[in-house]
């Protein structure tokens, strides 16, 4: 079969499976499997396909078929212009959570860095490689993501440390900024979830319990042991959530809360500065 002809034939499983975006993904299954640019996948369309490649190729468009998603397939995530290292074990970095690190960077110059439910590490390690950090530190419960973590720091040739953690469980002194990207999702609602969403990534990663807000109530309602006087908070919210994580900044604290919207114009992220208590 030639590489062309596998291709138009991934395409097909995928539409029928219902994949959206069908045609891309099988390209970029495919590349990823052959080792091959875009440019040399395009002039050598009508080459015989090596039969190992196209055996590994057909698996990984079985596993696309079946909804997993492309990225646990390739084991890779782009994220702030960085690649990084995915598995089942962390959620996968998203463009909306780019607002996130965008509106913190400002603030991350010689300054010390928290990032609670860190996952792959995305957030706090674009953080330390484009902001200049003092220090970082990203918490999280599962040693699993933990080590898909520290794995992204060694490739990246980033310096931060990572602890097990419920939130600030284990986490001593002060922190110039915090950032986190909760679950936030209403327990409910995961099952209406795509399937790629709902059957693949970490259920701990998305489960923000009944209305989905119990992780900002014990962020904020613990967060000025760590924040100190000054510093600023930058936390990812689902698009209906911004008047109750207001509500709790305000009554803990903190000043100049504001809400920015993500790419889509949807509110994602909620920023405050510590006033103190």
């Amino acid at each position: 079969m030639t590489v062309k002809e596998a291709f138009w034939d991934a395409k097909g499983q995928l539409e029928d499976a219902g994949v959206i975006e069908a045609e891309l993904d099988a390209k970029y299954l495919l590349m990823e499997v052959a080792a091959l640019s875009s440019v040399e996948l395009f002039f050598g369309a009508d080459r015989e396909l090596d039969e190992g490649i196209f055996h590994r190729y057909q698996m990984a468009v079985k596993r696309r078929a079946a909804r997993e998603p492309l990225q646990y397939i390739t084991g890779t995530q782009e994220f702030m212009g960085i690649s990084f290292l995915v598995s089942p074990s962390v959620l996968i970095p998203r463009q909306d959570t780019e607002r996130l690190v965008e509106l913190a960077l400002p603030h991350c110059a010689g300054a010390r860095v928290l990032d609670l439910c860190t996952g792959s590490g995305c957030i706090l390690l674009s953080l330390a490689k484009l902001g200049g950090l003092k220090s970082g530190i990203g918490t999280d419960l599962s040693v699993d993501a933990l080590s898909i973590a520290e794995k992204n720091a060694e490739r990246l040739g980033v310096s931060v440390r990572f602890l097990v953690s419920d939130l600030f469980e284990n986490v001593e002194g002060t922190f110039d900024v915090i950032v986190s990207n909760p679950p936030y999702i209403r327990t409910g609602e995961i099952n209406k979830l795509m399937p790629e969403v709902r059957d693949f990534e970490p259920r701990m990663a998305l489960d923000g319990d009944l209305d989905g807000l119990c992780f900002y109530r014990r962020i904020v309602s613990d967060v000025g042991a760590y924040l100190r006087k000054g510093g600023r908070i930058f936390l990812e919210i689902g698009y209906d959530q911004a008047r109750e994580v207001c509500s709790m900044l305000k009554e803990n604290g903190f000043g100049e809360i504001t809400v920015k919207q993500d790419y889509a114009g949807l509110d994602r992220v909620v920023c405050g500065q510590f006033l103190g208590k």
